[in-house]
């Protein structure tokens, strides 16, 4: 029996949906062509990182740099590592000092939550804490609603990943919770990541161990979920999440010595924290001494302003010519003002010609 491409093709993506992972056919790899392939992507005489993940970027932040990958492309379900984006795109658009009265849908969004109230309790400040400090599904919702309602906030999160060519990156949701069609990368999650670290709020949120949060009365304390706060020298912060089909994803960053290195991994199957660990020392060992495999792409530059032509002369159209011709003539079909200098040079001549005869006339 002759299967049809078209039907390969179709049972390729329901396996692909199966197992969370879809990797689309690209004319040109983002990076570099090294990063195309699924296997480990590795520097000469190097070792390998361990890691169970599905895959992995193991990047420098201050260079761009990709140190060493694995299926770097491979797009799968980002859980809560998608919040990242989320963030991305929203810090530089909200007031963060403006009061939001979250809606009784957000309150009741599914999944890890803070704890909102319908009440104009909360500033946006302490929606981004809660949003990446302990992964907040309603805080994410809330934040959503602040920017103009849930259709607005994933246009511009899917305008910004086009922005910095996180193209393996589509958002379906704010919070990352699994829904069809949605997707991201090792590689765009480390892109997403060395952007965010770029804003000052934005570094500020993911490394807050804990924070004081709004309640109808009073506060209560929150605590940061990323464990490598708590335990890795030199943490920054970022992201983790998890569920049930996407697994365990990750994207952090630390800083040490003065350089920053940043790890994503997706669709791990166990507690990788003590793994994470272990691919960032691989990272700082590693920096500034092997061959990059890849780079960590700049964000598409603004385009460039569109020169403004220079005025030019009023025109006046022929018909508008001969009207006006016409108002300015007199009836001999002189312009007005011809008229009147010829007009009052020939009376000047006949008062000089009248002078002159009546002195002739007495002379005779």
């Amino acid at each position: 029996m002759r299967i049809g491409t078209r039907a390969l093709g179709v049972a390729a993506l329901t396996c692909a949906l199966v197992t969370g992972q879809v990797t689309p056919a690209r004319a040109e790899t983002v990076g570099g062509e090294r990063l195309a392939g699924r296997g480990l992507v590795l520097p000469d005489g190097v070792k390998a990182p361990e890691s169970k993940a599905a895959a992995f970027v193991i990047a420098d932040a201050d260079t761009g740099q990709v140190l060493a990958a694995k299926n770097p492309h491979g797009r799968f379900l980002p859980a809560s590592t998608l919040k990242a984006l989320t963030a991305l795109t929203l810090i530089p658009k909200l007031d963060r000092k403006k009061l939001v009265r979250p809606s009784q849908e957000a309150c009741n969004i599914e999944g890890s939550a803070v704890g909102l109230v319908p009440e104009p309790i909360y500033k946006v400040d302490d929606l981004f804490r809660a949003l990446l400090m302990v992964s907040g599904n309603d805080a994410a919702h809330a934040l959503a609603e602040a920017n103009g309602g849930l259709t607005v906030t994933l246009a511009d999160m899917n305008a910004e990943a086009r922005r910095i060519q996180a193209l393996d990156t589509v958002a379906k949701t704010p919070s990352g919770l699994d829904e069809p069609g949605q997707s991201s990368s090792a590689y765009d999650l480390a892109l997403i990541a060395r952007a965010g670290l770029k804003i000052p709020a934005f570094r500020s949120y993911i490394s807050t161990k804990t924070a004081h949060f709004p309640a109808p009365e009073g506060y209560y304390e929150i605590g940061n979920h990323n464990k490598l706060l708590w335990k890795y020298d030199g943490m920054v912060g970022v992201k983790n999440g998890w569920t049930s089909k996407a697994l365990g994803s990750f994207v952090g960053a630390a800083r040490r010595d003065g350089h920053t290195v940043i790890v994503a991994i997706m669709r791990h199957e166990g507690y990788f924290w003590e793994e994470v660990a272990g691919l960032l020392d691989w990272g700082f060992a590693n920096r500034g001494k092997v061959t990059p495999v890849g780079t960590l792409v700049d964000p598409v530059p603004p385009p460039a302003p569109t020169p403004q032509p220079k005025p030019k002369p009023a025109r006046i159209p022929a018909s508008g010519a001969a009207a006006a011709a016409k108002s300015t003539e007199s009836g001999s079909g002189m312009p007005l003002v011809a008229t009147l200098v010829l007009g009052a040079g020939l009376a000047g001549g006949l008062i000089w010609l009248g002078i002159g005869l009546r002195r002739r006339s007495r002379r005779q």
